[in-house]
């Protein structure tokens, strides 16, 4: 991972061993990301997931999913 992509995230994704023993959490919520991942998983939209979850901004599950892809896509490309 790029010094960029790792700024990048830092901005979008928390990790506290105060908030939910350190799961990792979209910035400024407790709404662990895996949520947003069993919610895709499950069929659901991103907007159904923002509507359950509106502490979490639009733009922090797109530059989440935008990152993992590109993390992905570096995995599976070396």
């Amino acid at each position: 991972m790029t010094r960029e992509q790792r700024d990048a995230l830092s901005e979008v994704v928390t990790v506290n061993s105060e908030i939910l023993h350190g799961t990792p959490c979209f910035a400024g919520t407790r709404v662990p990301v895996q949520t947003l991942l069993d919610y895709l998983e499950n069929s659901q939209t991103i907007e159904q997931f923002l509507a359950d979850f509106p502490r979490v901004k639009r733009e922090q599950a797109i530059q989440f999913l935008q990152l993992a892809k590109e993390r992905l896509l570096e995995c599976v490309s070396s």
